[in-house]
């Protein structure tokens, strides 16, 4: 083989593996030393792709589109914000404030909210008396719901003053929070001033203002109650018939009106109370009047 027949071979085995020409001619003439009958060029050979050169071909072309898709959702999706969760929402009763019967009165140094059933209700008290009745007391310790647990109606008569004036003069005090362990100074000062700006035009000083909140105050998160002493009553018969109620003990510190009834040889009878509300600590909201229905 001559240099030339050689080289014609070599480019021919060459363009081969990539895939190129019909090269079982050339190499016939190369072997038959006819190599000035055919000639081949890189540049005018017929491009004929093999089965196995075509699959390759495939595959990358596969390859790479799934590579180029999977750029592209890749940078779409980085081009895209994640939603963000919804808040949760809060139960009821959660980072809200605390509610409860704080410390009451005009120096009322915690956030006054409903007040516990402890400080405003009471249960039933019953006492079996000298005839041999037994008398139940219920209740008779609630407040008006937009008081908060402050019984208002005993601290407005201590005062002297229509309870509704006291609702006035308490709107411009702000309590303190549940945890805050009281107001400042300066908060109780501003507190006082309030409360005095309604108060003092009916001759409520700010020793008397003092003397009553202290007397009432009570903290209803630690299970207290304001002062109180529960009334005794005996039943009033005659010929075995009750036909009144005796007050043998008026009681004080009622901040609404009881319920009474009678048990007993005559049955079952009820009755309606009467409270009084005075300046005087041992007889405001005692018991008056106790009349059968």
């Amino acid at each position: 083989m001559n240099k030339k027949t050689k080289k014609i071979a070599v480019t021919l085995v060459a363009l081969a593996a990539f895939g190129f020409g019909s090269i079982q001619l050339a190499l016939a003439a190369v072997d038959s030393g006819t190599s000035n009958q055919t000639k081949v060029s890189a540049a005018t050979a017929t491009p004929t792709p093999t089965n196995a050169a075509g699959s390759s071909s495939a595959k990358s072309s596969a390859s790479g589109q799934k590579n180029s898709a999977q750029a592209d959702q890749g940078q779409a999706d980085a081009g895209q914000k994640k939603p963000r969760p919804a808040p949760r929402e809060r139960g009821p009763g959660q980072g809200d404030g605390k509610q409860g019967g704080g410390r009451q009165g005009s120096n009322c140094d915690r956030q006054a909210g409903a007040a516990p059933a402890g400080a405003t209700a009471t249960k039933a008290t019953s006492v079996v008396d000298a005839n041999g009745y037994t008398i139940t007391i219920t209740g008779g310790y609630e407040t008006d719901q937009v008081d908060h647990g402050r019984p208002v109606a005993l601290i407005a008569a201590a005062l002297g003053v229509p309870t509704e004036t006291f609702r006035e003069a308490f709107s411009g005090v702000t309590p303190a929070g549940a945890d805050s362990g009281g107001p400042t100074e300066a908060e109780a000062k501003a507190n006082k001033a309030a409360l005095l700006k309604v108060l003092a035009p009916y001759g409520i000083t700010n020793d008397k203002l003092d003397e009553v909140s202290n007397y009432y105050r009570y903290s209803g998160s630690k299970g207290e109650v304001w002062k109180r002493t529960p009334a005794v009553l005996e039943t009033i018969v005659e010929n075995g018939v009750v036909k009144g109620v005796k007050i043998v003990k008026a009681g004080a510190g009622y901040s609404s009106t009881p319920t009474v009834t009678i048990e007993g040889k005559s049955g079952k009878l009820t009755a309606k109370v009467e409270i009084a509300y005075t300046t005087d600590f041992s007889t405001n909201g005692s018991i008056k009047a106790v009349t059968l229905k």
